[in-house]
């Protein structure tokens, strides 16, 4: 199954939901964080020796969990040939539900390399250097600016955060002559001077308090951007970080916006830009005559069917399940679309005993398999983005695609 990076990042942060609600009834969960350069018999030792201590444990209940634990993390990594690229978590304990107790094995990739190896048992797995992962790590600190106003804010991952915004006090010039109009020309002159020595300095704050700032651009219309830059009002360390000037009509909260969308050059290689991209695309379909769009879950499932579907995007909050039910009475099988999982509840619709989930799919992991048969692309699209709201109007599934079948 060939993934793109949004689809592994949202399944990982899904996945990541439920082993957080996952709890044992002592310390009986183990999580083991494995490097990709760590000697696996070096691993295969210390768990035998885990498995020797474990036998001390007083709680008949826990040593007996943790034993099994151990014994099942053995045999996996007896399966292992070699570690992934960027190292292997196995998450594995007996998780209590109701009169009988389930051992549960979870194996994770991780998008990120692991450095340290760790053994970890406690009641909850240990999932804190996964969810640290999927921060947004990389951020630009955005500065749009002219001589009436300035606003500041910060671009963390996929969304724009508006930090401050700073008016100004640059009387305007007038027609007045001779000495007078030097003297007053002047004073415009000092106070800009003031007025960007104090939008630098907040701007400075913002930026050098950001961890992981990766670059800094600042907008503006006319020459007043590039006369901020070239004087070196910025602190040297922020003024260093600038990596683009670009032209805005605004500098207000829109200007900010307005200033990521037209530094999209600059951004070509981040996440935001690229799902803006594929909802434009998207949206410029969707208002053609006979255009390349489709959107609704069937209709996307039937394009797909087709090898029409060039790319699908869903929504990250698309939550539903694809499931296989059973009535152990009378027999009658068949199959539905719910959106929760663990809510469901429905009686058999011939004998109207309760029926009961054999088996089931995310939408997600679905769609990803139809679109695997034709070479489809699939995209998770943020719900934090303006794109990503326009998305959910369409009930959050879409696709562009390759041509529209005929007939």
């Amino acid at each position: 199954m060939t993934e793109t990076s949004s689809v592994v990042l949202h399944k990982l942060k899904k996945e990541l939901e439920v082993l957080e609600s996952k709890k044992g009834k002592g310390t009986e969960l183990i999580t083991l964080y494995i490097p990709p350069d760590k000697n696996l018999n070096d691993v295969m030792a210390q768990m035998r020796e885990e498995y020797s201590q474990a036998s001390n444990i007083k709680s008949t209940r826990t040593r007996k969990n943790v034993l099994s634990a151990l014994e099942v993390i053995m045999q996996r990594l007896k399966l292992i040939k070699k570690v992934p690229e960027n190292g292997l978590v196995l998450m594995v304990g007996t998780i209590p539900r109701g009169i009988k107790d389930k051992i549960e094995v979870y194996m994770i990739e991780p998008p990120e390399r692991i450095t340290t190896y760790t053994y970890h048992c406690d009641s909850q797995f240990l999932i804190e250097p996964l969810k640290d992962m999927l921060e947004e790590k990389d951020t630009y600190g955005l500065l749009v600016v002219d001589r009436g106003e300035a606003t500041i804010g910060l671009l963390k991952g996929k969304r724009i955060e508006v930090v401050r915004r700073i008016g100004s006090n640059v009387p305007r010039k007038h027609g007045r002559g001779g000495q007078s109009q030097r003297r007053f020309e002047r004073l415009i002159e000092i106070a800009a001077h003031e007025y960007f020595k104090r939008v630098a300095r907040y701007a400075s704050e913002v930026f050098l308090n950001t961890p992981d700032l990766k670059g800094v651009l600042i907008g503006g219309p006319g020459p007043t951007k590039e006369f901020f830059v070239k004087e070196g009002y910025l602190h040297p360390e922020v003024q260093k970080r600038i990596i683009a000037t670009v032209d805005t009509s605004y500098t207000d909260d829109y200007g900010i916006r307005e200033l990521v969308d037209n530094a999209s050059e600059t951004f070509k290689d981040l996440e935001v830009t690229k799902e803006k991209n594929l909802v434009q695309r998207f949206m410029k379909e969707v208002v053609k005559d006979d255009g390349l769009a489709a959107y609704g879950e069937q209709e996307v499932k039937d394009y797909l069917a087709q090898g029409a579907v060039d790319t699908v995007l869903i929504s990250e909050d698309i939550d539903s399940y694809r499931i296989t039910v059973e009535c152990s009475s009378c027999g009658y099988r068949g199959e539905r679309t719910v959106r929760d999982l663990k809510g469901y509840a429905e009686a058999c619709p011939k004998c109207g005993e309760d029926l009961e989930v054999k088996d089931y799919q995310t939408t997600l992991d679905e769609l990803q398999e139809l679109a695997d048969t034709t070479g489809a692309k699939v995209e998770v699209i943020s719900n934090e983005t303006e794109e990503g709201q326009q998305l959910k109007a369409f009930g959050g599934i879409a696709a562009i695609l390759r041509f529209r079948p005929r007939g």
